[in-house]
Formats: structure tokens, sequence, C-alpha cells
């Protein structure tokens, strides 16, 4: 039997009977929901009788932060997240979250208990890989993220009055410090660059000269190169997913943008391209790249590995005794060789694909200052000679 009790404007209460206990009590079922009218509220009520009668129903006040996790999953993150967001979610959950919270109900997991649980990953024995220390800041904050996320759902979904990780404040993230390499060590970079392959000459010559990410190198096709107009287009970025190499278009509109590309580079990037053509004719039905041509690819025709971009430069530098940096450094290095020529940030944001220049400003705030602090120098100079 089921009945609908209307509690005010668009506010009914749905009563499903679900039986009787163990003492002969009858056991009824209760949702609150907001709807347009009485004709709404009807069709909710027959999906609410089908969950309690089916046994999908959960008590809120009984429902576990594990069960709810599956629910979650299945109701909302496999149809609103990126595959590759919500894997990063589910091992964040599987290491670190469930293993704490997992057993609890949601009605009792409470502000200090996460307060206390963030607390606990930054200190020593926290990682799962068996080194020492804690969790990264940055790593942290995720983590604040995903619980935050997670019980937002709870509340829309009334299992919840309140989000107990509204109370807590994001942990602080400790920036970590680029090593980035000045005009000096750029110029010994390249010259290092001339008897590699050329295919590895290019593509670390464009990350550090046009600012791209390591996804957005591997995504690029010829046809996003403009030989005219020495200017190359970002439409698409290369991440890994599940054993899947996943090309998708960028996340943001400003990540879609137009990057000039040094016109001494060209002639390079023309013998390339010359190259990348024979090479795929001359596999023939060994090319398994299809109809695309991409700028970085395997002897397949695929691009390359996520990986190997950043595998590869290691084992360049310390060949050529070169200042270590990581793959992703190139692009910070592109920033501050801007910065430090005296190019406007915003100019730098929209080559570096930043939604806002606060974002720009953010990141390379102390290579900014230090330009400015440059600039003031300037006049000093000036003025000391009147």
């Amino acid at each position: 039997m089921a009945s609908i009790e209307k509690r005010s404007k668009n506010s009914f209460r749905l009563i499903v009977e679900a039986g009787y206990d163990e003492l002969g009590k009858r056991v009824k079922r209760y949702k609150t929901v907001t709807v347009s009218g009485i004709r709404e509220a009807e069709k909710e009520l027959v999906k609410f009788q089908s969950e309690v009668e089916s046994g999908q129903y959960v008590v809120p006040q009984k429902i576990s932060f594990s069960i709810f996790v599956e629910k979650w999953t299945e109701l909302y993150g496999e149809k609103h997240l990126e595959q590759k967001t919500l894997e990063n979610y589910e091992h964040l959950l599987k290491n670190h979250i469930l293993p704490i919270f997992g057993s609890m109900k949601m009605t009792d997991v409470k502000p200090m208990y996460i307060l206390s649980f963030l607390d606990s990953l930054t200190r020593n024995g926290a990682r799962k890989d068996g080194k020492n220390g804690g969790l990264s800041t940055t790593t942290t904050r995720f983590i604040h993220r995903v619980l935050k996320d997670i019980f937002e759902r709870a509340v829309e979904w009334q299992i919840i009055s309140s989000n107990p990780v509204s109370a807590v404040k994001r942990p602080k993230i400790k920036e970590r410090e680029s090593e980035v390499y000045d005009e000096q060590e750029a110029s010994k970079l390249f010259q290092a660059l001339e008897n590699e392959p050329i295919h590895w000459r290019i593509m670390v010559t464009l990350a550090l000269t046009t600012g791209l990410r390591r996804g957005e190198l591997l995504a690029l096709e010829w046809r996003h190169i403009d030989f005219n107009s020495s200017v190359l287009q970002v439409t698409q970025s290369l991440s890994h997913s599940k054993g899947k190499t996943v090309i998708k278009e960028p996340k943001t509109k400003n990540s879609r943008r137009k990057v000039t590309i040094p016109v001494t580079l060209i002639q390079d990037l023309k013998i390339y391209h010359e190259r990348c053509v024979r090479y795929k004719k001359s596999v023939g039905d060994m090319w398994k790249g299809g109809d695309k041509l991409f700028v970085f690819f395997s002897e397949s025709g695929k691009p390359f590995y996520h990986t190997a971009p950043g595998k590869w430069l290691t084992r360049f530098i310390k060949r050529h005794e070169l200042k270590p940096i990581r793959f992703h450094d190139l692009r910070h290095t592109s920033a501050t060789l801007l910065i430090n020529q005296g190019v406007h940030a915003k100019i730098i944001a929209s080559r570096l694909g930043h939604a806002d220049i606060r974002t720009t400003m953010n990141i390379y705030g102390h290579a900014l200052q230090s330009a400015d602090q440059a600039a003031a120098d300037t006049f000093n100079r000036l003025l000391n000679k009147t």
C-alpha cells in the first residue's frame, strides 16, 4: 500500500508499506520529494514503491558510506565524470577513504572526523607505495574534493541534511617549485638536441617554444599545423585510461587555441612532415593509425604512449649532463623565458591555454616579480645618471 501526504506547496511525503517487523508491527518507508505538483509526486511514488518492493531502497539513517559510494558511482560518477577523473576518484577511495569511512553510517560522519583524517594523510605511513612520508598536499586536497563531491550528492538525494566536508577548509597546497631552464640552459638543450632523432628534437623544441601540454603535443596532427602562417591549432588532447589511449577535446574553451610557432622551426617541421608522409606510404597495411597522421607516432602509426616523452627526456638529459627537469617543466620554462623577455602576461596566458590570467599570475608569480624588479632596476640606472 502506498500514499502521498502534501507538506507544503511543492513538497510531498511519499509513504510505502513494507510488511511487518519481527514484533508484528507494520513497517513504513518515507521519502520527501519536491516536485511541481501532485502528478509529479504520483510518478515519484511509483518509483519509490518499486525501489522498496524490490529491496533496492536503503533507509537513509542506516546507509553506510561504502554502500552510498556504490550508488554514487552508478548514478552519478559513471554518468557525469570523465573516465580518467572517475578512475582517480576510485583509486583514492579504495586506498585511502573507504578503509576509514567505509563501514560508518553516512549520518555518523562528522566534520571533526574529516579534519582528523585529512591531517593523518600528511603524516608518515600514509603512503601506499612503501615510501616514507605522507601524501602530498595536492593529493590531500584532491581527497578533500572527492569527499565533498560525494557528500554533496548525499545532501541532494536527502540521505543527510548537511555536508560535513563543507565545514572543513580545503588543505593548503605547498607549491612544488618547478625546475626551469634559463636562456643559457635552454640554448645548451637545443644544441644537445641537434644530433637526436628528428621526432624527439621536434617534440622537445615545440614543448619549449609553444608551451603545449604533453597530452596536447601527443594528440597533435599535421592537419593542425599551418606552415604558411606558422600557427598550430590545439583542438584535442591525449590521455590514458584503463589501458586505452583516449583522444578528446580540451576541457575548457581557452584550451582550444592557436599558438604561433617560431619561423625558424618551420623548415625543420616541413622536412619532418615529408618523412612522416613517406613512412606512412612505405608501411602500407602495417599502418594502424587509420586516416590520421599524428605529428608524433609509433612504428604502427598510433600516437606515442603518454609516458614515452618523459622517459626519453630523462635519459637524454642524463646523457648530456644537463640540469634535470621533467617534461612538464618545458612548459614552465617556456612561460618563464617569455616573462623574462617582457612579454605581457595576457599573451602568455593565451599561449598556455589558461582560462584566467590570474592562473598565470599565481603559477608564475615569482618569475613575474623578478621581471618587475628588473624593470625597477632599469629606472634606477636611469635615475642615477641624472
